[in-house]
């Protein structure tokens, strides 16, 4: 298998070569994701894709239980908070081993200085490994860790503090998110010495329930069971992800049996799916949001009154009709409705092509005007066609005189050119990492100082009312007092319009019949530490 990798075989070839010969020799489960990812340490990413090739090889302190945003302990087996919130103790598990790879073979189990390693890698700069890989930390940074964090400290081979300089009601949950993967310091070292620092961030090596084996870039990457798993080898034998964008060919190898897993199905062949009786779809409420954001830096776009002309240009029922086909429902909040903090008083803007000529006249906008409309390449469970949906927002704009040019982008580009604040009309979205509600404000804060936004602040706005409450909901473990802080925060994001809501969905994870213990994530999560196959 090996030396077929080593020939270049694409990923269709493998898939069907496992459906035929490994499959039946091991318990080996393919799953057809959607894309290639930009390496495999999590803290350097920020989307889905890379996130879930990483998932299998690492572990967390705190994690969160499958198939839900409940915490459980991770490679601390307990913490002690302080009354304040701003001291906690984490005791690390012991015995828990490193996977091997390669020349490299760890001489010692997980402990302290792991963990210490993980963080500042990410905090201080004077870490060998900070600007290794280009030493951006985008969670980190956004989950504001540099400010929040006073100290990490050793308290002995089993035993760190963590010391926060104010209390942070999100702490802990945010710990339990992908940035804070904790990886091996040894492992570091033995690169840094061999002068190839590099290969730590595309040659992974950690205490996770699966073992890394091979990548080839958009076609595949194979895993296989650690069977010294610190909570017990898992029942599959081998992990592949088959990479394939197209949602049509995934579900062509899920019909073959070429993979039992599959994300991002068609709206369209939902019912196909379901008709067919060795696919099962397993559904969950998204937590999610897709928006389209206006950035504020540029003209017109920096008045208020040219945002809301284009939101309500925008034929919001005729996208949900078209692109989800069912699958999603009209957002008017950040936030879905079952959140801590909704505000089920915010109004939609309203499909008026009328009303938005006039908002335009009257804000000194002579049409027709040139703009630039990106849409998002690649399936995501909040956007089944961003292609499409860029096209029916052209057509709508193109009724008030605004001609959007679509603009697209191969998908880290994409989102590395959003960041530096290209983008004039993006699509972009949101799924929760860890199911409280910071995890979706924290998207438009920024230092009101400095006038500088957050990374993954798509609208470029910074807003002085919104900050202050977004950070008196972070300092608070009142639920109440959140609860009122995030629905005013809610309506003046709306009030402001630096982004337009359109859908929270419903998210369809097909798989095969004989596939077991496989629990879709409110998360957005795949994870297959529990899964099974029958045979």
């Amino acid at each position: 298998m090996s030396k077929l990798l080593k020939t270049g075989l694409l990923a269709a070839g493998f898939a069907a070569l496992l459906g035929t010969t490994a499959m039946a020799a091991t318990k080996t489960l393919v799953y057809c994701s959607e894309g290639s990812p930009e390496n495999f340490t999590p803290a350097l990413n920020t989307t889905g894709t890379s996130l879930d090739a990483a998932r299998p090889v690492y572990n967390q302190l705190v994690e969160f239980t499958p198939g839900t945003t409940d915490l459980r302990p991770g490679l601390a087996e307990k913490w002690d908070v302080s009354k304040d919130g701003t001291e906690i103790v984490f005791h690390l598990r012991k015995g828990v081993k490193f996977h091997s790879w390669k020349g490299f073979k760890p001489t010692r189990d997980f402990n302290a200085d792991d963990v210490l390693f993980s963080f500042n890698r990410q905090w201080k700069d004077d870490n060998p490994y900070h600007k290794v890989s280009g030493g951006s930390y985008d969670y980190f940074n956004d989950m504001d860790m540099p400010s929040l964090l006073k100290s990490i400290e050793k308290v002995d081979d089993y035993t760190v503090k963590m010391t926060l300089t104010k209390p942070n009601a999100p702490f802990m949950a945010n710990l339990g998110m992908d940035f804070a993967t904790i990886q091996s310091a040894e492992y570091a070292d033995y690169l840094l010495k061999a002068g190839t620092p590099e290969k730590f961030d595309q040659e992974p090596v950690g205490t996770g329930a699966f073992q890394f084996v091979a990548y080839q870039k958009d076609a595949v990457i194979r895993y296989k069971a650690f069977p010294q798993y610190w909570a017990g080898k898992v029942k599959l034998d081998q992990l592949v992800y088959a990479i394939t964008p197209d949602a049509a060919a995934r579900y062509a190898k899920l019909q073959k049996n070429e993979c039992q897993v599959m994300v991002g199905p068609n709206p369209a062949d939902l019912k196909s799916m379901e008709a067919n009786k060795d696919i099962k779809v397993l559904t969950n409420e998204g937590l999610n949001d897709m928006y389209f954001s206006f950035n504020t830096e540029k003209p017109p776009l920096d008045k208020k009154e040219v945002r809301l002309a284009l939101a309500k240009a925008i034929n919001l029922k005729a996208i949900l009709s078209d692109v989800y086909e069912g699958s999603g429902k009209p957002s008017t909040t950040l936030i879905p409705s079952f959140m801590l903090g909704y505000n089920d008083k915010i109004p939609e803007y309203g499909y008026d092509p009328e009303a938005s000529k006039k908002l335009l006249a009257d804000a000194g906008v002579k049409t027709p005007i040139d703009i630039d409309l990106w849409y998002m390449p690649v399936y995501r469970p909040y956007n089944p066609n961003g292609k499409r949906m860029g096209e029916l927002m052209q057509a709508d704009l193109a009724k008030i005189g605004v001609n959007a040019k679509l603009v697209t982008y191969e998908w880290g580009d994409y989102r590395k050119r959003l960041q530096n604040g290209e983008a004039t009309l993006p699509q972009m979205g949101w799924t929760g990492d860890n199911g409280d509600p910071d995890n979706f404000f924290f998207l438009f804060a920024c230092d009101i100082e400095k006038k500088k936004p957050v990374s993954q602040n798509y609208p470029r706005w910074c807003n002085k009312d919104h900050q202050e409450r977004l950070e008196k909901a972070r300092a608070s473990f009142d639920k109440a007092e959140r609860t009122k802080l995030y629905q005013e925060m809610l309506q003046i994001a709306h009030d402001e319009v630096p982004y337009l809501n359109i859908a929270h969905t419903v998210v369809y994870t097909p798989v095969r019949k004989n596939v077991e213990g496989f629990k879709p994530s409110p998360l957005g999560r795949f994870e297959f530490f529990d899964t099974d196959l029958k045979k």
